[in-house]
C-alpha cells in the first residue's frame, strides 16, 4: 500500500506544478504534511510517557538530526520536483528508486560491507536507466539528471535516518521535525526565486492535499506501523514497487507514453533493485537440525 501511494504521488507531483512552481509545491505540502503528522505525534507522545512514566526528552542529537535530516529532505524533494518539469512520472520514479541501491554503496564509506548482490544490481540499474533516459544522439534528459542527483540525497536521507531511529524514541517526532526544518527551507526560496499567490496554491489544492495528507503523512506513519515487524531488507524490497506504480499511474492518469523501450529499461532498473535487496538466506546449524 505505501509502495502505491509514494508511486502514485508523482502523479499529483506534476499536476501541482501546472500552476505553482517546485519550491512553492513543496512548501505547501511540508506544512500539510506537519499538519496531518500532529496529532499522531502526540498519540505517540502520550503512550510513551505512560509507558515510561518519564517525560519525553529531546537532545542534541535530535535537534542536530531532525536539521540534517530535514535538509537533506529538501534537497532531494526540491530536485525531485525540478525535474518533473522536464521528465515523465514514470521516469521520474524509476530513477528516484535507485538510492535502494545507493544506500549500501554509500554505506561502504562508513564502513559496512556490500554483497555481490548489490554490484550485479548496480550494474542492471545503470544499464536499465541509459536505456531509459538516453534520447537518440546520446543525449541524457535534463529532468533525469535532476533526479538522478536527487536520489543521492535520498540515500543520505536513508542513511541518516537508519543512524538516528535506534537513538531516538519519539520518530514521529522527529518526521515532523524534518519537516518543519524542510518547510522553512522551501518557504524562503519560494519567495526569494517563485513569489506565489495564494489563487495558485488554491488551484492546486487536490494535488497538494494528496501528496501532503496522503502520500507524506499517512505514508510515513503506514511505515511505522509496516516496519514494526517488516525487517529493513523486505522492506526495501516492497517499497522497490513504488517505481511500477509511478509508471502505471503516469500512464494511467498522465496518458504518458509507455513503449517497449521504456519498458525494457524499467524492467532492468526494477530487476537490479530487487538483486540488491533481496534477503539472504541463513543457514540453520547442523546442531539445530539434530536437536
Amino acid at each position: 500500500m505505501i509502495a502505491a501511494i509514494w508511486g502514485s504521488g508523482f502523479v499529483a507531483q506534476r499536476a501541482g506544478m501546472e500552476t505553482l512552481g517546485p519550491l512553492s509545491f513543496n512548501a505547501a505540502r511540508f506544512v500539510l504534511a506537519i499538519l496531518s503528522l500532529l496529532p499522531v505525534w502526540w498519540y505517540q507522545r502520550q503512550r510513551l510517557q505512560r509507558e515510561t512514566e518519564q517525560t519525553v526528552e529531546y537532545g542534541t542529537v535530535f535537534w542536530a538530526g531532525g536539521l540534517l535530516a530535514g535538509t537533506v529532505m529538501f534537497a532531494g524533494f526540491t530536485l525531485q520536483q525540478m525535474g518533473l518539469q522536464y521528465t515523465t512520472a514514470g521516469n521520474a520514479g524509476f530513477i528516484t528508486s535507485i538510492y535502494i541501491v545507493l544506500v549500501p554503496l554509500l554505506g561502504l564509506l562508513l564502513g559496512q560491507t556490500t554483497r555481490l548482490s548489490t554490484w550485479v544490481g548496480v550494474g542492471l540499474a545503470v544499464v536499465g536507466l541509459c536505456n531509459l533516459s538516453i534520447a537518440p544522439g546520446f543525449t541524457f534528459k535534463q529532468g533525469d539528471w535532476l533526479e538522478v542527483l536527487g536520489s543521492f540525497f535520498w540515500a543520505v536521507h536513508v542513511l541518516t535516518l537508519g543512524w538516528l531511529s535506534p537513538r531516538l524514541k519519539d520518530l514521529v517526532g522527529l518526521s515532523i521535525l524534518q519537516f518543519v526544518v524542510a518547510a522553512c527551507w522551501a518557504i524562503i526560496t519560494a519567495q526569494w526565486l517563485e513569489q506565489p499567490h495564494w489563487a495558485d496554491f488554491v488551484t492546486a489544492a487536490v494535488p497538494l492535499l494528496y501528496s501532503g495528507f496522503i502520500v507524506s503523512g499517512l505514508g510515513f506513519t503506514l511505515q511505522l506501523v509496516a516496519q514494526r515487524t517488516v525487517s529493513s531488507s523486505v522492506a526495501a524490497l516492497i517499497l522497490s514497487g513504488e517505481a511500477v506504480f509511478a509508471l502505471i499511474a503516469g500512464w494511467l492518469f498522465l496518458g504518458e507514453d509507455v513503449g517497449s523501450k521504456q519498458l525494457f529499461g524499467c524492467s532492468l532498473m526494477l530487476a537490479g533493485m530487487l538483486i540488491s535487496q533481496w534477503p539472504e538466506k541463513k543457514q540453520i546449524p547442523l546442531t539445530s537440525l539434530d536437536a
